[in-house]
């Protein structure tokens, strides 16, 4: 199990600080695949795994 997840799962916050453009958009998806397959999720799960991340000020995203 990547480490990653392992911190996700147990409370960590994540913050995405970049330009909209560029990194922002795949840092998200991608993490929305990490949770889909490493907390045995289906992908309207884990969107809304890190939506409520988002909402808990766990996943913060500063982006311009």
């Amino acid at each position: 199990m990547p480490i990653l997840w392992s911190w996700l799962r147990d409370g960590a916050h994540f913050h995405v600080c970049d330009d909209v453009t560029r990194m922002a958009e795949d840092v998200d998806r991608i993490l929305r695949e990490l949770v889909a397959r490493h907390g045995g999720m289906g992908d309207e799960e884990a969107a809304a795994h890190v939506e409520r991340m988002a909402a808990e000020r766990r996943y913060v995203r500063d982006v311009y």
